[in-house]
Order: C-alpha cells, then structure tokens, then sequence
C-alpha cells in the first residue's frame, strides 16, 4: 500500500455501515435531483467548519481497533495523535502528509496534493467536483451517508462519509482500499473551534541523524 492510501486509511477522514462496498456505483451524472442537494450540504459543511477537534477511535481490517485526538484546520492541515498505539502520528502541514511510527521509527512523507484528504483540506471544498460521487444514502432518521472515490484516482477505493442530518455534522468515515480491506473512523467527539495553534501541524522527521551524532 502506498503512502497516500496508507495515510488516507489511517486518519485522514468513515461512515456508513449502512452502505456496502459491493453495491454498483452510480456515475456522477445519474445522481438525483436529492442526491446532489445533499452532496451540496456535505460540501457546505466542510465549507463552515474552519477549524475543529476531539477524539476518535478507528477499527482497521480484521477488528484492529486504535483511538486518540483528532485536530484539523483548513486549509490543508491536520494532526492525529494516536494513544493506541502510543505515539503514532499523522500530519498535514498544509503542504506534506507525514506518518511517523514510533515502534517502527519509520517516518513517510507525500504531496498533500497527491492523497484524497486534499479534497476534504481545501480553502474551498466543492466536494461535486474534486471526487466521483458513485451513491447517495438518506435514512429515516435524517442521517445520510455519500460513498465517493477520488476522480483522478478512481481504482485506489472509496470513502463513505457519514452524517447526522440535524444538525449536519461528520459522525464517521470508512475508506475502502482496492482489495476491499475497509477501515472505520468514528468522531466519538467534535468541537468547532476559531482556529489552532500552528506547532500541532508540525513535524519533522524524527530518524534523521542530529549533527555530530554517529
């Protein structure tokens, strides 16, 4: 797996239990009168939250469960901190994803640009026209749930985003890998804020040899 779809499963943004992977995907041009006003309200939403956090807890393939805080601020950064396993880090500095695993000291660097979170991260989140929409789910309750894959990418997988409808807001993402592998992110909680502090959305590579150190 690649940095970018590794790094996209581990915490980029994971919804809906209620959409399967294997259901037929639905070319964008196919979406209903419905299914692109709720697109626009998931498009709103990302457009109203600046800055945000809390705690989440992510169930990988085979039951692998971790948890720990989340803080995101467009455009482009965010920071996950894992505290299980402890110390593994994955951050967006507005221009780099960075994973750093510390039991590994493995650290791995991409282009933002390259990875999906560069849609959901941007000054302006069109998500209509940064990813192919390929469903659009609405339930009883008003949640709703939008299973998308990156348009220039459109083989590497899905994401399903998962929304309480009243008021809008993010409750999980599940991204999809190519081999169906699935892993779930849930917000077990969200807080809008005005803005971060800048050091969170940093991090150099900790394995690179100090000056003057063997």
């Amino acid at each position: 797996m690649n940095l970018s779809r590794r790094a996209f499963a581990t915490g980029s943004l994971t919804l809906g239990a209620a959409v399967m992977a294997g259901l037929p995907a639905f070319a964008q041009s196919t979406l209903t009168a419905a299914d692109r006003e709720t697109v626009g309200r998931v498009s709103s939403w990302f457009q109203g939250v600046r800055a945000a956090r809390g705690n989440f807890v992510e169930t990988g393939p085979g039951g692998r469960r971790a948890e720990g805080r989340y803080f995101i601020q467009r455009p482009g950064k965010m920071r996950f901190e894992y505290s299980n396993p402890e110390g593994l880090l994955v951050v967006a500095d507005g221009n780099n994803l960075m994973r750093y695993d510390p039991r590994l000291e493995v650290f791995r660097q991409a282009p933002l640009s390259a990875t999906p979170l560069s849609v959901f991260l941007g000054r302006d989140v069109r998500i209509e026209e940064g990813v192919r929409i390929d469903r659009v789910t609405r339930m009883d309750s008003g949640a709703f749930a939008v299973v998308a894959r990156d348009a220039r990418r459109p083989n590497e997988g899905q994401v399903i985003l998962a929304f309480a409808g009243s008021p809008v807001r993010l409750m999980e993402w599940t991204v999809i890998d190519p081999q169906g592998q699935r892993t779930r992110t849930q917000l077990s909680s969200f807080e809008a804020v005005n803005s971060l502090p800048n050091n969170l959305f940093t991090l150099r590579d900790p394995t690179r040899r100090r000056p003057g150190r063997n």
